[in-house]
């Protein structure tokens, strides 16, 4: 069962349904049902009192004179930040950084917040992002893809070649947009693009024509136009479709998932 106001909630929203179904309705009718719901309110003139002025929420400019209580948010992200600095100040205690948290135990928003902060901070000295796999890339492999391709991203700008085989894995299994363009835009910015061309044409038939070209249109900056393929020659180890000679428009520089995912 659910509290008295859960029950009382209920009612009134299905009261007003009730009534007004089918029909076109403005603020000041949720209003009157509200009040004409809870007459010991109306009686009290409640929507006068301070905070609470109907009027002034309706037809008032300017922000809601309460504030939201927001110290609950620092709780959450000071460990995220501690944990940062313990992995990004030298000299490193990998240690104590491992020891100070659990990230099963933390919320999705924080493990991205601490990967995004580890991002940005790329590249790590190797020692730091050896370190990294050792105490979470396990723990990363079961969780989310918003959470995965951080990581991977990670792995891409840091040039750690023990972790590339899960970015292929990746890869070969995500067909997203969101998800495969900032991958491919990491591994062509720094020297694994023969490592992205390698995958791009193993799973090349697997992707949408859309999303097919603009990675093509990313694997060709830089590169000289390549010649046609004879496909009558082609063997089966050879890649079905070559890239295209125009060199993209799109921007040079490596782009994270929040630049194209903006719903943190």
């Amino acid at each position: 069962c659910g509290s008295p106001n859960h029950n009382l909630s209920f009612l009134l929203f299905q009261a007003y349904i009730e009534k007004y179904k089918f029909t076109s309705v403005v603020a000041q009718d949720l209003l009157d049902s509200f009040l004409n719901f809870f007459p010991e309110l109306k009686e009290q003139c409640v929507e006068s009192k301070a905070g609470l002025e109907f009027e002034r929420w309706l037809n008032a400019t300017g922000p809601p004179l309460a504030e939201p209580d927001l110290s609950q948010g620092s709780s959450l992200t000071r460990p995220v930040e501690t944990l940062f600095k313990l992995w990004t100040t030298e000299p490193l205690d990998s240690v104590a950084a491992a020891s100070s948290a659990d990230l099963t135990k933390w919320r999705t928003f924080q493990t991205v917040l601490f990967l995004d902060r580890l991002l940005d901070g790329s590249p790590l000295p190797h020692e730091v992002i050896k370190k990294l796999s050792e105490c979470y890339s396990s723990q990363l492999d079961s969780m989310n893809a918003e959470i995965r391709i951080r990581w991977l991203q990670i792995v891409v700008r840091n040039d750690y070649y023990p972790d590339l085989y899960k970015v292929r894995r990746f890869l070969e299994n995500q067909m997203s947009r969101m998800y495969t363009i900032p991958l491919y835009e990491d591994l062509c910015t720094g020297t694994l693009k023969s490592f992205a061309l390698e995958i791009f044409y193993q799973t090349q038939n697997q992707l949408h024509p859309n999303l097919r070209k603009t990675i093509q249109q990313i694997l060709s900056q830089g590169l000289n136009p390549l010649p046609a393929i004879d496909t009558t020659a082609v063997t089966t180890d050879t890649p079905a479709m070559v890239l295209e000679d125009k060199v993209s428009e799109a921007t040079n520089g490596a782009i994270s998932l929040r630049d194209v995912n903006v719903s943190a």
